[in-house]
């Protein structure tokens, strides 16, 4: 028997397999249009033809290169309809979406979404709908768009102990950071050039103040540390502090400054496992392969027990590179409706806490103004020891009006509490004029 013998005597074969499409913006756009223009293809693959039963707008007399007679606004009315088998969401937001989803995970149909907003509040609720419906949700693009990152946490790492997942997963932050280091630019204008290019939405706070990296670190550590972690729980930092005499200094170390997520399992003083997740800018080794990531691009760098660090890197957004992630769930979860299989199931069996950001270790960059006169480095020094936070290296720059100089200090690995401790003693002492800077050096082996 042939191939394609085999696949016209699976259980579901040769029937149509309704989509219904939640949103036509640039991502919906291109789902549609992969829908169509590769449909002999898809059909060969899932074994079925997909037919799309229609999509929901908000205008439907906005010209969107469709048949008008597939648009509607009636989304709720759209995904009841006994003909559709699988709904495709790229609409975004919270709610009506969040009703939508749990309406067709109710109804038993697969449901496949980019929404990472929405993932990080109620991935468990929407995960208990689809256990009790049996119906598939599928959210490979709602991390780092093309990148395929949560299907090989779920299953090709399912057999292993993942220890860090770490990385670039905003393309709008490592475009603006990029900029800044390679060009010299200030954060404005680094931010103007972004928003031309159309790298950076009209409102950028959702980008700059770390909120959507923050979402994808809750999804991100929920599944690769079994573990229910909400975006609440993320410890979050965005990238608006970070200043040119920053990028400098971390050059001047051999680092580069990227806004990073960070999932990590480790064990405390107690001997507890926890889980940390949080988004900050940091420095970066220039020897570290997520140095090298540069402009709207991303890559998530894991760490596992036995198969050691691997990274996955590409186009973290966009449409087609979006809309890529998407038809691959379609086409995962049309191949069940085909075969009657199931997709990964939500798996929280080890529900560890969440340590505060406080109890977390790390390496530390201290700017601070500082005045040019002796026993001054002795004083900073002595607050740093006092609170057991190991000095690596100090810089000192003098200003170039000779009265006051720039104090730059790298730290050893130390409880984020006893560091934040020691800063806000430095902003009491009379030799310090300023802490102007604090961030965290990652990716050393210190």
């Amino acid at each position: 028997m042939t191939t394609d013998e085999r696949a016209s005597a699976a259980p579901g074969a040769g029937r149509e397999l309704g989509v219904a499409v939640l949103g036509m913006g640039t991502v919906g756009t291109e789902v549609v249009r992969i829908l169509r223009d590769g449909a002999a293809d898809l059909t060969a693959r899932v074994g079925a033809p997909m037919v799309i039963r229609g999509i929901a707008v908000r205008d439907i007399a906005k010209d969107r290169g469709v048949d008008p007679a597939l648009l509607t606004t009636d989304a709720q009315s759209l995904i009841d309809r006994d003909d559709v088998d699988i709904v495709v969401e790229v609409m975004g937001g919270i709610e009506p979406t969040r009703t939508l989803m749990l309406r067709a995970l109710d109804a038993g149909k697969s449901v496949v979404t980019a929404n990472k907003a929405l993932l990080a509040e109620y991935t468990g609720e929407l995960a208990d709908a689809s256990r009790r419906a049996r119906a598939d949700l599928y959210f490979e693009a709602a991390v780092a768009g093309a990148i395929p990152v949560i299907r090989p946490l779920q299953q090709s790492l399912a057999g292993d102990t993942v220890e860090l997942v770490a990385g670039i997963v905003n393309g709008t932050t490592n475009y603006i950071l990029s900029a800044m280091t390679e060009s010299g630019a200030d954060y404005a204008e680094a931010l103007a050039d972004a928003t031309r290019l159309g790298y950076a939405e009209a409102d950028p706070t959702a980008d700059v103040e770390g909120y959507d990296a923050a979402a994808k670190a809750a999804i991100l550590a929920s599944i690769a540390f079994h573990t229910r972690v909400k975006a609440e729980d993320v410890y979050r930092e965005g990238i608006t502090g970070v200043t040119g005499a920053d990028i400098e200094s971390a050059k001047a170390f051999d680092c580069v400054i990227k806004l990073l997520a960070i999932c990590e399992r480790f064990t405390d003083s107690t001997g507890q496992q926890r889980v940390s997740a949080r988004v900050y800018p940091a420095l970066v080794p220039a020897k570290h392969p997520l140095a090298s990531v540069d402009g709207a691009y991303n890559a998530v760098f894991v760490e596992a027990e036995n198969a050691g660090r691997l990274m996955f890197y590409g186009a973290g957004a966009g449409g087609a590179p979006t809309a890529s992630a998407v038809l691959g769930d379609l086409v995962m979860a049309a191949r069940n409706k085909v075969h009657f299989g199931r997709g990964p199931l939500d798996s929280v069996y080890a529900n560890l806490p969440v340590a505060p950001i406080g109890d977390v270790q790390t390496r530390y960059y201290v700017a601070m103004e500082v005045a040019d006169r002796p026993g001054v480095l002795s004083s900073v020094a002595n607050e740093f020891s006092s609170r057991n936070v190991s000095i690596s290296t100090v810089r000192q720059q003098t200003d170039h009006g000779g009265a006051g100089a720039r104090l730059v200090v790298l730290t050893h690995n130390a409880p984020d509490a006893a560091l934040s401790a020691t800063v806000e003693a430095l902003n009491k002492l009379d030799v310090v004029t300023a802490v102007s800077s604090v961030l965290r050096l990652e990716g050393t082996d210190d």
